[in-house]
């Protein structure tokens, strides 16, 4: 099959392998010509503009940072839409606004264009591995031709609702996700504040009620002090912020999510964005007082 992807950066490049190794044949744009330097081995199509990808695709895929983005790749002057037949499936994997997820599928329906908004969960690692959690609004049918594409890029593929549906279930993945870390950072700090090893305040609670994969995973990262990151702070701030803008627009009221992402703006803007969420323990440190 002919499939375009847009988008081959940390999360991108790989799943963009997993196709091409699964014997689809590739066909890519990128803003900057060293995305495409891993694709030679794998004899990819480049082009010049996303226009042309959609001349040559079936289904593409993009995997870019925000709404304006996906916006411009596939509404934008020389975008997906501009080269795209009648009948062409877009599949954006990014993480962007439901409301914005809605009005460009609408916009790409009028021109006789299918969208799936497809955002994930599993960060660098889970795509590298082709384990992502794999969230989806769209039309039933369309999903169902794209979902064998989507087993050879992830574990857990579900189709959530219609337009927006899989970018609301991301929303409440991270919240979820930001509070978890910021649960985990705070008790941690709390337990070497008090004198206490936190790996075996972790190791107890793994035993119980407070288990969680953040407390297994990113607990045992922060142990580590591994803040390499599998899923930049600004990122984690740039989804919150998506979940508060989406809060307002609703009326709801979320406490939890919008003290993590107040946490989470600390920490960009102290410097630590482009290190892992896990970076919120620096922070909690930084503003405590030594051990007593």
């Amino acid at each position: 099959m002919n499939i375009g992807f847009i988008g081959l950066g940390l999360m991108g490049r790989p799943l963009a392998l997993h196709l091409a190794n699964a014997g689809h044949t590739l066909h890519l744009w990128a803003r900057r010509p060293v995305s495409l330097e891993p694709f030679k081995a794998v004899a990819e199509h480049a082009h010049v503009s996303a226009a042309e990808v959609a001349r040559h695709a079936e289904i593409v895929f993009t995997m870019v940072a925000d709404a304006p983005d996906v916006r411009e790749v596939t509404l934008g002057e020389n975008g997906l839409a501009a080269g795209a037949r009648t009948g062409l499936i877009i599949v954006d994997m990014s993480t962007i606004n439901p409301n914005a997820a809605r009005e460009i599928g609408k916009a790409l329906g009028e021109r006789g264009i299918e969208f799936l908004d497809a955002p994930v969960s599993g960060g660098e690692i889970g795509a590298i591995n082709a384990a992502l959690t794999i969230m989806v609004g769209g039309k039933s049918d369309i999903f169902d031709k794209v979902k064998p594409l989507f087993d050879k890029l992830g574990k857990s593929v579900t189709l959530i609702g219609e337009s927006g549906a899989g970018q609301v279930a991301k929303a409440c993945n991270q919240i979820l996700t930001g509070v978890g870390v910021a649960a985990v950072a705070e008790a941690f700090n709390f337990a070497a504040k008090s004198g206490v090893d936190p790996a075996r305040v972790r190791e107890a609670l793994l035993g119980g009620f407070a288990y969680s994969r953040i407390l297994e995973n990113h607990g045992q990262r922060m142990l580590d002090r591994n803040f390499k990151p599998g899923f930049k702070a600004w990122m984690h701030q740039k989804d919150l912020r998506i979940v508060m803008e989406e809060a307002h627009r609703l009326g709801l009221m979320l406490p939890s999510a919008a003290a993590t992402a107040q946490l989470f703006n600390a920490i960009v803007g102290s410097g630590m964005g482009e290190e892992d969420s896990i970076a919120a323990l620096k922070l909690l440190e930084k503003l405590s007082t030594p051990a007593q």
